[in-house]
């Protein structure tokens, strides 16, 4: 086996591989709609070790929320009347609010909505991610801090539950 330093060249191609296989699944947590849902099953399709991917793929998956909190909503309500980008505002925009919505219905007290975006996110549901989410809060004026801390609460919930379920199907297949 070739040396490189004092690192045998076998190890060194064997940690490149994983490091592309771990950028991958950080920037598929980070696609809307797929989110952290595709991602952690995607991981441990790869092989890659259960925890250390839910950590990237629950990073990835955060990435992208300071910036839907802050620009999405004023983005969409912009494009609402653009003729190009019309049709796309309005069904963000519209997700935006229908999110809020199911919020705002919320019956939990005084932390209500927050316990509410935790779980809407954190329910490994099409439509029910970070993006949505954030989204739905933004509209809300939920605040921002409250907003991260329940998304990233959710985010993590759903990052375990599809860790579980992707294990757990993983062994039964025998992969």
């Amino acid at each position: 086996m070739l040396q490189w330093g004092s690192i045998p060249m076998k190890s060194k191609v064997i940690g490149e591989k994983m490091i592309l296989k771990y950028l991958a699944v950080f920037f598929v947590s980070m696609v809307p709609l797929i989110e952290l849902r595709a991602a952690v099953p995607i991981a441990i399709g790869m092989g890659l070790p259960t925890l250390p991917s839910i950590v990237v793929c629950a990073i990835g998956n955060m990435v992208p929320v300071p910036i839907i909190y802050l620009f999405a909503r004023k983005f969409l309500v912009w494009g609402l009347d653009k003729p190009y980008i019309c049709k796309i505002c309005h069904f963000f925009h519209d997700k935006g609010e229908a999110a809020g919505k199911k919020l705002s219905s919320s019956r939990f007290g005084k932390y209500g909505l927050v316990i509410a975006l935790t779980a809407f996110v954190g329910i490994p549901l099409p439509g029910t991610g970070a993006w949505t989410g954030t989204l739905g809060a933004s509209f809300l004026d939920l605040g921002f801090k409250k907003t991260v801390v329940a998304v990233l609460t959710g985010v993590l919930i759903a990052a375990v539950i599809m860790a579980t379920v992707s294990n757990v199907g993983v062994h039964m297949v025998g992969l």
